[in-house]
């Protein structure tokens, strides 16, 4: 069991702190610095929480909006991972169709009607 990070996007937030409220006005300062994204991208990265995240886009907002990248990713301790409850004697997760089997859970037989 270890400790779960996570973390919060604030690109919205350093957006209104440099003055920029409209997403559509980021598109062009990002093709300055050579980062090519359509309107509906650049609105799902300011307004969303990216998984995966180019560096080479990073760079771009950073320097456009005169921030460092701890400034945009802050670190959230979310607390203790709890050990699974499907975990076996050995350490090992049950597979699925072992606990389907203990549970005795069938699927239902198809019926074909006309």
């Amino acid at each position: 069991m270890g400790k779960i990070i996570g973390y919060e996007w604030r690109l919205r937030e350093q957006l209104a702190a440099a003055g920029k409220f409209s997403t559509t006005k980021l598109i062009p300062l990002l093709e300055e610095r050579g980062v090519h994204l359509s309107a509906s991208q650049v609105y799902r990265l300011v307004a969303e929480r990216p998984e995966r995240l180019n560096l080479h886009v990073l760079m771009a907002l950073t320097d456009i909006l005169g921030c460092s990248a701890d400034d945009l990713i802050v670190k959230v301790d979310l607390g203790q991972a709890q050990k699974d409850k499907a975990v076996g004697e050995q350490g090992k997760a049950d597979p699925a169709s072992a606990v389907i089997r203990s549970r005795a859970l069938r699927p239902r037989p198809a019926r074909i009607t006309e």
